[in-house]
């Protein structure tokens, strides 16, 4: 957003290289440091972003099967830990509030999708006690979130 002044001389037409050269504002813009930082933030977000895992750590069961079609949109997630704690994204609740918060929290109504990640140490009781307050909750389409089972 640089900008130059012409002046005017006033000797017949004749320019002074000199003096002009060195006092005139310059009218270009240096973009090499601006696409340097560029450069670096893109190495630096394509980097960090897969190590950017959102939820709350879990070790998942393996299973084998097809990986099932998710939508563009970012789907409620549900975890139960080993030892029974229950997390709605990353926010620790007790299993008597699940179906109350999971109705404030819907965006597209009873339609969205809620994908819940059990530990493999989980009570299996505690698993399906989670899955009873969400239908409680008025939700229908429920997802298992699993690893893909390794070794053949």
């Amino acid at each position: 957003m640089g900008a130059s002044i012409k002046m005017q001389s006033g000797g017949g037409g004749r320019r002074r290289r000199g003096r002009r050269g060195r006092g005139a504002p310059m009218s270009e813009i240096n973009v090499t440091p601006m696409v340097d930082v560029m450069l670096v933030l893109l190495i630096i977000f394509m980097v960090a972003a897969p190590l950017l895992q959102v939820g709350v750590p879990v070790e998942l069961p393996e299973t084998r099967g097809k990986q099932l079609a998710a939508k563009k949109q970012d789907p409620l997630v549900i975890t139960v830990k080993s030892d029974g704690e229950i997390f709605i994204g990353e926010t620790a609740v007790k299993i008597d509030e699940v179906a109350t918060k999971l109705k404030g929290i819907a965006k597209n109504g009873y339609d969205d999708a809620i994908f819940v990640r059990g530990d493999k140490g989980a009570n299996y009781g505690s698993v399906l006690r989670v899955m009873g307050r969400i239908v409680e909750g008025g939700f229908t389409k429920v997802s298992f979130v699993s690893e893909v089972e390794s070794g053949g």
